[in-house]
């Protein structure tokens, strides 16, 4: 079972990995608890597959544990780190995809819409899925990233490797395109923004 208290909460996503790096597997169980939904949440919403997000997410912890006994305090935050793997594990699929003949590509995924915890209709969540998938990958990264995953504008450009400037910027126009798609069905989904 995992320490909800509030010392638990108040000890930082380092500090954990340190006490795991010296075998402490509550350490592993909390810093899993407190990242991986996050790391997926990334993942499926760049991906817009639930199966592939697992593997990821699976893929970032592993790697995540793997250099626990390396980390380094005063480099990057251990999510930082955590989100750049996982973009770019999601990056590596997405180019693998466009580079499938069509005549290869397999059938596509399911479409059922989910029940996502930020959105309290399924509906409103395929819709705005559908819109993420049709931006173009560095938009849907920056959009996800900050209005999606609440990450700051620094954040993003180092897990990006860009300017606070071009996160910026790819914001802002994801967010246009985002308001184009969804804006003729804005009262029927409830969006307010």
């Amino acid at each position: 079972m995992t320490d909800l208290s509030p010392s638990a909460d108040a000890v930082s996503d380092a500090d954990l990995l340190a006490r795991f790096a010296t075998g402490d597997p509550r350490a592993a169980r909390q810093l899993t608890d407190r990242l991986a939904p996050r790391v997926y949440r990334l993942c499926f919403r760049l991906l817009g597959d639930r199966a592939e997000a697992e593997d990821i997410t699976q893929e970032a912890m592993m790697k995540l544990w793997k250099i626990a006994p390396d980390w380094r305090a005063d480099g990057a935050a251990p999510s930082t780190w955590l989100y750049t793997v996982a973009r770019n594990a999601c990056m590596d699929r997405l180019r693998r995809k466009r580079s499938v003949p069509l005549d290869e590509a397999g059938e596509m995924a399911d479409p059922t819409p989910s029940v996502e915890r930020i959105l309290s209709q399924a509906e409103r969540a395929e819709a705005l899925q559908a819109a993420l998938g049709d931006l173009p990958v560095r938009q849907r990264e920056a959009v996800v990233l900050r209005h999606l995953e609440g990450l700051s504008n620094p954040e993003i450009a180092g897990i990006m490797e860009i300017s606070v400037e071009a996160v910026e910027s790819l914001t802002s126009r994801g967010k246009r395109m985002l308001a184009k798609a969804l804006g003729h069905r804005r009262a029927e989904l409830g969006f307010t923004e």
